[in-house]
């Protein structure tokens, strides 16, 4: 994938500024991008939080002085949900309580097609095009299916079914209109080496089976 050229005006003059986009398609037979309002029966949102898709981004490529910033989701299946039960062991349990049964509402069959875009983090350490560099060793290894640990659908046991490039038989639902009243954005205050600092999005729109992140 070639870097996008674009006209930047600053300070009166037109800059000539490249942005490196990334995408990919993911699809799963079941999801849960959790919204933290539901309290002990969480419920999911109908699509990946940002965070969510920036952790799906760096399961595949990563360096320090840069990041894929998630910009645009497409869904590309109806959004169906169910009923789901597992045995909760986290911490969040009362001490000395077994393993006891959680209830939850999850997204069942999605597939996602998701863009993002490298931006840098810091200044690269050597001078080197760090954005390109890190454009490719994504492009690179989602063609391998290679990756730095397993991506998940929110919840870790949620493993998709199908990651990788965009597929041309996989469309938008342009059937999907939604407004959430308020969605998670991000868990932390930077893009990297940041601390736990929740951040929310207010009327999140859906139009035509597309959400924009930003």
């Amino acid at each position: 994938m070639e870097p996008k050229v674009e006209d930047v005006i600053r300070g009166g003059r037109k800059l000539i500024a490249k942005s490196y986009p990334i995408e990919f398609e993911v699809q799963g037979h079941a999801a849960m991008f959790t919204r933290p309002d539901t309290g002990s029966a969480p419920i999911s949102y109908p699509a990946p939080t940002f965070s969510a898709a920036k952790g799906m981004f760096e399961s595949v490529a990563r360096i320090k002085s840069a990041y894929i910033k998630p910009v645009k989701i497409e869904i590309c299946s109806p959004i169906i949900y169910h009923r789901y039960f597992n045995n909760y062991r986290g911490p969040l349990r009362k001490s000395g309580t077994p393993n006891f049964p959680l209830a939850a509402t999850i997204l069942v069959d999605v597939c996602y097609k998701i863009y993002g875009v490298v931006e840098e983090i810091t200044k690269a350490p050597y001078g080197n095009n760090h954005l390109h560099a890190l454009q490719e060793m994504f492009i690179r290894r989602i063609k391998q299916g290679r990756s730095h640990y397993t991506p998940c659908l929110g919840w870790r046991e949620f493993i998709p079914s199908y990651f990788g490039p965009l597929r041309d038989s996989t469309t938008v639902d342009k059937s999907i209109n939604l407004i959430i009243p308020s969605m998670l954005y991000s868990m932390f205050d930077k893009p990297g080496n940041g601390k736990i600092q929740p951040s929310f999005k207010q009327d999140v729109q859906i139009v035509e089976g597309v959400l924009n992140y930003d």
